[in-house]
């Protein structure tokens, strides 16, 4: 298959697209309902790989890294969320139909903020994380599958938008040299 073909699969409305996006949302739903049922009480440590890998119920009011604005969050982040997500999809058209790596990481992003978005119209306790990482009392912020997601797809977005720069600026500095 070559790249322009796979471009155009991977583009918002095409099935590649949303299978990509169902990657992250379905897994994410049904993860934080189980995390939901067999992770009580709240808190609690349930080591996976002993202390590196832990599953532990918590909920996030706020957005990344804890961030919150207070008795607001919940529906701040929830319409931001939207905005956020309007944005992207305009933001990226042009990117998406020229590099894979931003035609993968679209949909990555979009199932991940989607999941969260959902946890925050279905639960006033907020967005449920459970996936805990780190060494003794040194841990990563608590996450979830859409976490994840986005995660992953920023990076694939970040790497083509460098990539897509620097033939650019290599030529300008090459011009610059030759000047």
């Amino acid at each position: 298959m070559s790249s322009a073909s796979l471009l155009s699969r991977l583009q918002p409305g095409r099935p590649l697209f949303w299978a990509l996006f169902l990657v992250v949302l379905v897994p994410d739903w049904f993860s934080k309902r189980w995390a939901e049922t067999a992770l009580l009480p709240r808190h609690v440590p349930h080591e996976v790989i002993g202390e590196y890998l832990r599953f532990t119920l918590s909920y996030n009011q706020g957005a990344a890294f804890g961030m919150h604005v207070g008795e607001s969050s919940r529906w701040f982040f929830a319409v931001l969320a939207i905005a956020i997500i309007g944005l992207m999809l305009w933001a990226t058209r042009d990117l998406t139909r020229e590099s894979t790596p931003a035609a993968i990481g679209l949909p990555l992003v979009l199932g991940g903020a989607v999941g969260n978005l959902l946890d925050r119209l279905r639960e006033a306790a907020a967005v449920v994380d459970f996936i805990d990482v780190g060494v003794g009392t040194t841990r990563f912020w608590t996450f979830n599958v859409a976490d994840s997601g986005i995660t992953v797809g920023a990076i694939c977005l970040v790497l083509a938008m460098w990539v897509g720069e620097r033939p650019a600026s290599a030529s300008a500095t090459s011009e610059q040299s030759a000047a």
